[in-house]
């Protein structure tokens, strides 16, 4: 990894003779310009590579019950260890943590601290957590990060779980589906207007990746 704090190659990123990228992670499938940042705020264009800006640098760590995620028939009774970064690939009006989900949009300075993947498997087994959940933000904004956490989670017996808005391509599930055990989808209305004019999105794509983390 980079050695700049939070800066990781970013996963299914095609570059582009004119020196932008195309980021295949999330439905808005971002063009990103040499310089620039997609939608989410935290994928960036250097020099033609495109980059994570928030690799284990979290805004948010908590031992939450399963139940809030709220997941009532996956490890029932027992806890999940949620970490969060800053950004999203949303950005719905009624945000409830709009202050770390769009800080990079609202131009609001989050305070992150270094989190390492081997480090939140440890706190979560310290805190004999059975589960780790990627939350409170879009998770595939970080999906670098979560891939890194859960390859080294699946292992030591914890289950990995994404609280999401379902806005994946099909190729970022096929990069997640061996690795995330249960997913929670938050179907934010079931109309394009609605999207489009309220979540800043699409209905579609989350539609067909319910289908597809459901064949996963």
């Amino acid at each position: 990894r980079a050695s700049e704090r939070g800066i990781a190659p970013a996963i299914l990123a095609t570059p582009l003779p004119d020196g932008s990228v195309r980021c295949d992670l999330c439905a808005h499938r971002c063009l990103v310009r040499p310089g620039r940042r997609g939608i989410c705020g935290v994928r960036e264009n250097r020099a033609g590579s495109l980059v994570t800006l928030v690799y284990g640098e979290a805004v948010a760590a908590d031992l939450d019950p399963i139940e809030k995620k709220p997941l009532y028939h996956v490890l029932p009774g027992t806890t999940a260890y949620s970490i969060a970064t800053r950004g999203c690939s949303f950005h719905c009006r009624f945000c409830q943590n709009w202050a770390i989900a769009q800080a990079p949009r609202e131009g609001v300075r989050t305070r992150s601290f270094r989190l390492p993947p081997g480090e939140v498997v440890a706190r979560a087994i310290a805190l004999r957590a059975g589960s780790i959940a990627y939350t409170y933000v879009e998770p595939t904004i970080f999906a670098e990060y979560v891939l890194d956490t859960a390859r080294l989670a699946k292992p030591a017996g914890l289950l990995n779980l994404m609280i999401t808005n379902g806005y994946q391509t099909p190729e970022a599930l096929d990069v997640l589906g061996p690795w995330i055990d249960a997913a929670n989808v938050d179907l934010k209305g079931f109309s394009d207007r609605f999207y489009r004019r309220v979540c800043g999105a699409r209905l579609a794509p989350v539609l067909d990746a319910l289908v597809g983390m459901r064949r996963h």
